[in-house]
């Protein structure tokens, strides 16, 4: 399906969009957590007024945020996007130093599997990688746990971490390989900056950061920044995190976590095909989705440059957003905060106690959803107590 470059009329939503103090950003207050040099305390969220209705009063929903994003918000974090337990480690990279946590440390402990944990003193560490980590197929599930304190770094040169049962290297673990339980992955607390997968494209490519297909995946109170990928094509992406396939067609969890600076061709954030997402207690801000064309690639042109932060494509499948901001995104084309497109017109996009403002959709976005692309069950997406501007 082709989305040409028509500008479709964006309806400016009435009432509040953030409550903050402290510095101003982009009519944001910033407080409490730091997004790359920005702070975001709360965000106030109200219900969407159609065009030519009247704003009722607005009902303030407090979306506190601190660390990467928030895990005790207004919105409850679902019993599967809790952090898992990592009191008893399978290994523990480091001995208590910075130089004894090490990019080989770390690339053999994904590789070992089970419960992955940091000690690397007191003080917060960067692991630059000089390879990147590999999940074996045979391993039930991975935990890596970086404590708040770590970052693993990608240096620009490389893709963090990578997850695909389907790929033979990694051992084959079923012979259904795109419907399977395991390894079931866990990114918790930790930092991904500077990943790059520029010139990867084993399953289409994406995920500058972290890179999932089969098993099952979730992140929670993370942060991704400045993450890379293919600057065009039509239908690769995720910046940050890219994912197809999961178990039974479960939903990826991400909560509390934080997403900034990604640049990729589409999916400056996040990208999945036919994969549902719960998205929950989560910032995004200034991340770009930079390919031209669309999907497909309008003639003369190498195609993309859709969701500015969310790209999801596919069938039957439902992304929630909730509890979440997302502010200063940016796609070439379509959805500068989402696009969503359902080709069988099954899957649902719901927007809930959320606030998405002056996200800039390049070339078309759904009028009355400003920075927002959606194609799917019904004639819109569903929003709920939320601002959208």
């Amino acid at each position: 399906m082709r989305f040409g470059r028509r500008a479709l009329t964006a309806v400016l939503v009435s009432g509040a969009g953030l409550s903050m103090s402290g510095m101003t950003v982009d009519g944001m207050t910033v407080d409490g957590m730091t997004v790359d040099g920005m702070t975001v305390d709360g965000v106030t969220v109200i219900g969407v007024t159609p065009a030519g209705a009247t704003a009722p009063p607005a009902v303030a929903e407090s979306v506190p945020a601190t660390g990467a994003g928030s895990l005790t918000g207004t919105v409850p974090v679902p019993p599967e996007a809790r952090p898992a337990d990592v009191s008893r480690p399978t290994t523990v990279v480091g001995r208590g130093t910075p130089a004894s946590c090490t990019s080989q440390a770390f690339v053999r402990a994904v590789a070992r599997g089970g419960v992955i944990t940091f000690s690397c003193g007191p003080r917060p560490v960067t692991i630059r990688l000089t390879a990147t980590a590999k999940v074996r197929n045979t391993s039930a599930r991975v935990v890596v746990d970086g404590g708040g304190k770590v970052t693993l770094s990608g240096a620009g040169k490389r893709r963090i971490l990578y997850m695909n049962t389907c790929d033979r290297a990694q051992v084959w673990t079923t012979s259904h390989c795109d419907d399977q339980p395991a390894p079931a992955l866990t990114l918790q607390n930790l930092t991904f900056a500077d990943g790059d997968s520029t010139g990867q494209r084993t399953d289409g490519g994406g995920g500058g950061a972290v890179f999932a297909r089969g098993g099952r995946l979730k992140v929670v109170n993370s942060r991704f920044v400045r993450n890379r990928c293919d600057r065009t094509g039509p239908d690769l992406g995720g910046a940050a995190i890219r994912v197809l396939d999961q178990w039974h067609d479960l939903p990826v969890y991400v909560a509390g976590s934080s997403f900034e600076n990604g640049v990729c061709s589409n999916g400056g954030a996040l990208s999945g095909i036919g994969v549902s997402w719960q998205i929950v207690n989560s910032v995004f801000v200034g991340n770009r989705a930079v390919g031209r064309g669309a999907n497909p690639a309008k003639a003369g042109t190498p195609g993309g440059g859709n969701g500015g932060a969310v790209y999801a494509d596919g069938n039957r499948y439902a992304v929630r957003i909730a509890g979440s901001l997302m502010t200063g995104n940016h796609a070439n084309e379509g959805g500068g905060a989402v696009f969503f497109v359902s080709n069988d017109r099954s899957g649902s996009l719901r927007i809930e106690h959320s606030t998405l403002r002056r996200n800039v959709s390049g070339g078309f976005e759904t009028r009355g959803f400003p920075g927002v692309f959606y194609l799917g069950a019904g004639r819109a997406p569903r929003v709920v107590s939320s601002t959208l501007r």
